[in-house]
């Protein structure tokens, strides 16, 4: 059994995993109360949480005292994420693993998003790997929009990035300029239903196939300019067309970036991972580009879209070429880790 630990940003999280990928149980702490007032996540705040909350966490996911000798393995984000927090989820990884006697292994947390699609799949057989590869992969979140290819060795590389914001701040941005609470993706994504989402002319950044990359700091200025328009009334009687027309530009270009992508490759599976990927207009878009070009597809579980534990215990299994070790005690944080690296590019 694989116990995973996660603690990149605000949600402190525990999982332990069998060895075939079955989930034997979560625990989270979500931290989204704390930091609404502020408008975003305060680092400080993060870390004094996950302290507050991890032990309990811990006594939720043993109550018996048993968990060491079930246990086989040890694994927890080291990056990307917020320094505090990254520090937090390995001190007390490290410490489990001195006390319990049990290897500590350092993952990815943008790996673990990759990866999150195969979750539902358990552990692929050879023959099943072959029916799903070479896959496409799209992981939107609020720190991260990146398009990328899992080939036949499964190796990782990136096809196309945004050059600025990722498209689930971009939402939550262009949420809280609509006078949405943070996080304000979720809520957009309701009030945009019954919207006119061509009422608003948009800007969808690089439509041509040779750019592949995004961008969406354009479109959150343009709401701005839009809004400062209005006046409160008209704000508030197009309020639904504003919300659709904003989140449609935002997955038009995902989507349009996606397809792009099948064009020049054939894949034989779409995977969708990252909080984003709750969005029903996008996951419903993806689908339908899966389902024109006979790719599977693949979404995470919705509730493995965000941040959590099972996904970091999954790649522990899924993906060894991806983990950190820990001999002499050596494992540490990477706040700026990158989808591509492993301790083989490192190296």
């Amino acid at each position: 059994m694989i116990l995973g630990l996660e603690s990149s940003c605000d949600e402190s999280a525990l999982s332990l995993l069998e060895e075939d990928g079955t989930i034997i149980g979560e625990w989270v702490h979500s931290q989204v109360a704390q930091h609404a007032e502020y408008g975003g996540v305060v680092p400080d705040l993060a870390v004094g949480e996950h302290l507050r909350n991890f032990y309990p966490l811990l006594k939720l996911a043993d109550p018996n005292g048993t968990l060491s000798e079930c246990v086989s393995r040890i694994s927890v984000t080291c990056g990307p994420g917020l320094v505090g927090c990254l520090g937090m989820g390995i001190s007390i990884a490290k410490s489990l693993g001195l006390l319990w006697g049990k290897p500590v292994f350092g993952v990815n947390h943008l790996r673990g998003h990759a990866f999150s699609a195969f979750m539902p799949l358990g552990i692929p057989t050879d023959r099943e790997w072959s029916e799903l590869l070479p896959h496409l992969g799209l992981l939107v979140s609020g720190g991260n929009t990146l398009l990328f290819e899992l080939d036949a060795k499964r190796k990782l590389r990136i096809l196309a990035r945004t050059v600025d914001d990722a498209v689930g701040e971009a939402l939550d941005k262009g949420a809280k300029l609509l006078g949405i609470a943070y996080p304000g993706g979720a809520e957009l994504e309701r009030r945009a239903m019954g919207g006119n989402p061509n009422a608003y002319p948009f800007p969808r950044a690089f439509p041509e196939k040779k750019s592949m990359k995004f961008s969406f700091s354009g479109l959150k200025t343009s709401l701005l300019y839009t809004l400062r328009k209005m006046n409160a009334a008209q704000v508030e009687t197009s309020f639904a067309d504003l919300c659709a027309s904003y989140q449609s530009a935002a997955i038009h270009q995902i989507l349009r970036k996606t397809q792009q992508a099948t064009e020049s490759k054939r894949f034989k599976s779409i995977g969708l991972s990252g909080g984003v990927a709750n969005n029903q207009s996008l996951r419903h878009s993806i689908e339908n580009l899966c389902s024109r070009n006979g790719m599977r597809f693949l979404p995470a579980e919705m509730r493995h879209t965000g941040d959590n534990a099972s996904m970091i215990a999954y790649a522990c299994l899924i993906d060894p070429q991806g983990l950190w070790p820990n001999l002499d005690q050596v494992l540490s944080f990477r706040p700026s880790l990158g989808l591509e690296e492993s301790p083989a590019t490192s190296s």
